[in-house]
């Protein structure tokens, strides 16, 4: 563990929070290509932890970190978790809803990272998800990082991002990504994968593990150490690593 990191947790332990001169240590010249803006994507029937884990870590990324958060859907209406009738068997009353601060017709301007959640909401058909993957597609050209969680990718894909890369999804939906993507190498085993600026992880909890990697990546491994550690989160740091695969008999 580095010096600078053990002040910084000595901080913590007394303050309980990150002061602003964190920020000022970490700066470098070459941090004025960081990203600044990122773009969260919604739509009815998300996963819950697709949004909530990655956020709570970029949560305490901002305390370190000049970043703007924007969620974007189709309306400003609130956007639920609320499962259909369908798979709703047992007529539970029991979601969460988050308000978008964006639509796709009137986006916010230089997204930096653009994630996108997964959920049984992704199973919907092309005509109802054409706002989401339009978006993609077209916002994808200007972004230094797109980042997927779980069936995520299966919108990634039908944009047209993931042709000619590597990539993954969750393991227990996986036939799901048959027939998705020009040429995608969709990897089994792999917990998340990295492909130039497209980041695509396995399903659900392993949104927390791809954000923790990205963080290590474009803000050092110290942040990304500081930030598991306020959160209080053990990191698989190994991409590889993947037992709901062969949980999944993949």
């Amino acid at each position: 563990m580095t010096l600078k990191l053990r002040s910084l947790i000595s901080l913590l332990a007394i303050s309980g929070a990150v002061v602003s001169s964190t920020y000022a240590t970490n700066c470098t010249a070459s941090n004025s290509t960081l990203p600044v803006n990122f773009g969260l994507i919604l739509f009815p029937t998300f996963q819950a932890l697709d949004v909530f884990g990655p956020l709570d870590a970029l949560n305490m990324l901002s305390l370190q970190y000049p970043i703007n958060l924007h969620l974007i859907s189709t309306t400003l209406d609130p956007v639920s978790t609320a499962f259909n009738s369908t798979i709703n068997v047992q007529n539970s009353n029991f979601s969460q809803s988050v308000v978008p601060t964006a639509t796709f017709d009137n986006p916010p301007e230089n997204l930096d990272v653009l994630l996108v959640p997964g959920g049984f909401g992704t199973r919907a058909s092309d005509e109802e998800l054409a706002p989401q993957i339009n978006f993609i597609r077209d916002t994808y050209p200007g972004l230094q990082y797109l980042i997927t969680v779980c069936t995520g990718s299966w919108l990634a894909a039908k944009a047209g991002v993931l042709d000619n890369r590597n990539a993954t999804s969750n393991k227990r939906g996986w036939a799901g990504r048959e027939g998705l993507g020009n040429n995608t190498n969709w990897i089994t085993h792999a917990r998340w994968v990295v492909d130039g600026n497209v980041w695509t992880s396995s399903g659900v909890s392993a949104g927390i593990d791809v954000t923790f990697a990205w963080i290590e990546e474009v803000f050092g491994n110290d942040t990304a150490t500081l930030v598991s550690l306020q959160l209080e989160y053990e990191r698989h740091l190994n991409a590889s690593w993947d037992p709901f695969a062969d949980l999944s008999g993949l």
